[in-house]
């Protein structure tokens, strides 16, 4: 295994950190997370670097603020990957089954109301299950990622080099890949509501507080 292949877990579970809920236990290990970055090759791990630095010199409750005003009221930039895909359809629904299932075949079972889409769920899985489907998953849903990258960009958001992290792990886009996402960046994502339990659109469902600890 190539020393960059190796590294790659370590980015995952690192962005996968820093892109739940900023609570006191995230706060708590900053310095094990910049050591983690430190150890990553440029074009993942400084983008880490700054993020964390933003991290450290931002009060605790104006990043908390920021991150609801940022993931929770802002449409474009949902974590759940599904949702650019298939939007509010029966599709959905079925992408989540199959994503718990992946998760089940391999030991993680998913707790509370966590939802399997989260990006920060399917970063821990790539990072600490398997490492091999777990980039398969994010490639699967590639264009969604990059998506909320273009989003978290265009909003100035700090997320944003945590995102340009993740892709950095990634093989770069293909022609296909940038139509995909040019495609999602024009039409957004299906709108026929589902209509069932649980699977209600992002703005109704709660708050997720990241991926299991």
């Amino acid at each position: 295994m190539s020393r960059a292949a190796r590294a790659q877990p370590v980015a995952w579970q690192v962005q996968s950190l820093l892109l739940a809920y900023p609570d006191e236990q995230l706060l708590r290990r900053l310095d094990l997370l910049r050591r983690g970055a430190s150890t990553l090759s440029a074009p993942i791990g400084a983008p880490l670097i700054r993020f964390l630095d933003h991290v450290a010199s931002t009060p605790p409750g104006e990043l908390a603020a920021d991150y609801v005003a940022t993931f929770d009221h802002r449409r474009r930039c949902c974590p759940f990957l599904t949702y650019y895909a298939y939007g509010d359809t029966r599709k959905r629904g079925m992408a989540l089954l199959q994503l718990k299932q992946t998760y089940a075949a391999a030991g993680l079972n998913l707790v509370g109301d966590e939802l399997p889409d989260h990006l920060c769920v399917v970063l821990e899985f790539a990072g600490t299950g398997d490492h091999a489907a777990g980039q398969a998953l994010l490639l699967k849903y590639r264009a969604g990622l990059e998506l909320l990258r273009v989003a978290l960009r265009d909003a100035n958001s700090p997320w944003a080099d945590v995102l340009d992290s993740v892709s950095a792990t990634l093989p770069p886009l293909a022609g296909d890949e940038r139509d995909a996402v040019a495609r999602l960046a024009a039409q957004g994502p299906p709108d026929e509501q589902v209509g069932l339990a649980p699977f209600a659109p992002p703005e109704y469902m709660p708050a997720p507080q990241g991926a299991r600890q």
